[in-house]
């Protein structure tokens, strides 16, 4: 609670969660004690894999939606795609339509999808209907053939995992540009995924990283530093999970 208020404070206004976060009450309860009108505060949440069969997804969403407190989301994603199709994705993306159409959300994406699970999904809703695809990217990770599919289908890619839980702040060209600025080496890793086009949605619980995080969207990077950043890229997954599908890089 304590770590969400500080980031409003701050200034954040996108607030990440989702049914296995087990965070949905508290950001819930953060927005309505910062005083801030709901227009004012951007929440996505996010359908658990459990939650997709005809028989869950509704009432789980409308279950999100209590324990946030609100009567829709910003955003609503399909956490990760069902693996082995055990579920059909034809099944759980219609129901991602009707959530939206019943008013539950206003935008409606999908996290963890490839590109040939992306291409299914835009088949089956309307060409604009996905916000986004929320997926793992950061200086060592980034996902050129995802980036480029996205660009090219007007599809907006959300970076979780941006920092690689602090590690990018060893990483040693990151120092030497942030040094050069005169910031820190994760402000210039967020700087960088803004700059190619990516939301980025990092997470921290300390006042002065929530602060340093906050600081990158006044850095301007010049074209030697991106050049330097994007020969980072060396397919570095944090998160790859067992339920995980055969990623495109």
């Amino acid at each position: 609670m304590d770590a969400i208020s500080t980031a409003l404070e701050i200034g954040y206004r996108h607030l990440d969660t989702a049914q296995s976060y087990d965070t949905e009450a508290t950001v819930g309860e953060a927005v309505r004690r910062s005083g801030l009108g709901r227009d004012a505060v951007f929440i996505t949440t996010k359908v658990a894999d459990t939650n997709l069969a005809p028989a869950d997804f509704m009432a789980s969403v409308r279950k999100s939606l209590d324990t946030i407190g609100v009567d829709q989301v910003d955003l609503l994603l399909i956490h990760w795609p069902v693996p082995q199709e055990v579920v059909p994705l034809e099944s759980y993306m219609e129901a991602l339509g009707q959530a939206r159409e019943a008013g539950y959300a206003r935008l409606i994406g999908v996290s963890n999808f490839t590109i040939a699970l992306l291409e299914r999904a835009q088949a089956l809703l309307d060409a604009q209907a996905l916000a986004t695809n929320q997926v793992e990217i950061h200086p060592w990770l980034q996902v050129p053939k995802l980036r480029d599919f996205a660009r090219g289908s007007g599809l907006q890619l959300t970076a979780y995992q941006p920092l690689v839980k602090g590690q990018v702040a060893t990483d040693p060209v990151l120092m030497r540009i942030a040094e050069e600025l005169g910031t820190g080496p994760a402000a210039v890793a967020l700087a960088f995924l803004m700059a190619e086009g990516h939301i980025v949605i990092p997470a921290s619980a300390s006042r002065t990283n929530l602060q340093n995080n906050w600081d990158a969207t006044t850095i301007i990077l010049t074209p030697e530093h991106m050049d330097q950043i994007r020969r980072l890229d060396r397919g570095y997954r944090h998160i790859n999970p067992a339920k995980s599908p055969r990623w495109d890089d």
